[in-house]
């Protein structure tokens, strides 16, 4: 009987170190997979870590070429404002030379015709000198505002069909190609120069830059800023641009609000600019020897410069409170 309880004992005993030295490799090798798991975890995390490093460090690249880009367009804005580029945003093709013997001509029929009514040399030079220097610049920025008025309201239209095209698995180059083709003028006439420059193998921020200077508007601008964020950090060009149309026509909508609600403070100031003028046109009808006191005496000439100075200033004043900037 002792012999049996100490074969019993000797058998507890080895159980129980052959289950304590399992236990301890079973320790040891969850220690192992915990340590491998953490070291996983903490390389992945690095990776994780170094790739938002490198896409911040890429998106401030990015800012950083954008603003550049921006003080490049305000630094060149002045470029935009002489006579041979103005001609190039009404979208005529004439020399320079013929606008200013256009000038010249207006200049002349304007003093000649006044100095034939006889309204004296003062008012024949101040006449030649309104209609050389005023009369083709207003004609001018008058062709340039309604160019770019058709181009505002016909652009949307064009980033949807490059949306439309990208999504369905066409290049951009021939998105605009098919906007140079099918789209009304003026849109497809700059869209078109776009395309040649493209073909000419200038860089696309380079022919937008071109395409801003001949049509200075903000929504060219936002065109080539989104194509140029696209171009240098890519994403999805079809969600950038449908925004932007989206965008464009909230603009197209307040404008045509604010046009609504500043037609009759507009109504007012055209009247009240055009009343003095009328009223000297009836008098001079009813009573012309009254009136030609102004033109024939030198008092008269000096009433007539402070009444235009002031009519001057009031309609500026007025085309300032009615015009707004957004």
């Amino acid at each position: 009987m002792g012999g049996d309880m100490l074969i019993y004992l000797v058998a507890a005993l080895g159980f129980v170190a052959i289950v304590g030295v399992g236990f301890a490799f079973a320790g040891n090798g969850g220690g192992s997979a915990a340590k491998r798991v953490k070291a996983i975890g903490e390389g992945s995390r690095s990776k994780v870590d170094s790739a938002a490093q490198a896409k911040r460090k890429q998106m401030a690249d990015t800012m950083k070429g954008l603003r550049e880009r921006e003080e490049a367009t305000r630094k060149n804005r002045a470029v935009g404002k002489s006579i041979e580029d103005r001609i190039k945003q009404a979208g005529w093709s004439f020399p320079v030379a013929y606008f200013w013997l256009g000038s010249l001509g207006a200049a002349a029929a304007a003093g000649l015709g006044v100095y034939i009514a006889n309204f004296g040399y003062l008012a024949a030079m101040g006449a030649a000198f309104a209609a050389g220097l005023g009369l083709p610049r207003w004609v001018l920025g008058m062709a340039i505002g309604m160019r770019q008025k058709k181009f505002i309201s016909q652009f949307a239209d064009a980033l949807d069909v490059i949306v439309r095209g990208v999504k369905s698995g066409l290049p951009l180059g021939e998105c605009l190609k098919i906007i140079a083709n099918e789209s009304p003028q003026p849109l497809a006439q700059e869209f078109e120069r776009l395309v040649d420059s493209l073909a000419m193998g200038v860089q696309l921020e380079q022919a937008l830059n071109r395409m801003y200077q001949r049509m200075p508007t903000q929504e060219v601008n936002f065109f080539a800023i989104v194509l140029s964020i696209q171009a240098k950090a890519g994403g999805n060009l079809s969600e950038a641009l449908g925004n932007l149309s989206a965008v464009l026509r909230s603009r197209k909508l307040l404008r045509e609000k604010i046009k609504a609600l500043s037609s009759e403070a507009k109504a007012s100031a055209m009247i009240i600019g055009s009343l003095p003028i009328i009223v000297m046109a009836l008098v001079y009808m009813t009573t012309p020897d009254y009136i030609m006191e102004l033109f024939t005496n030198d008092l008269g000439h000096l009433i007539l410069l402070i009444a235009g100075g002031m009519m001057g200033a009031g309609i500026y004043i007025m085309r300032q409170m009615i015009n707004f900037d957004f």
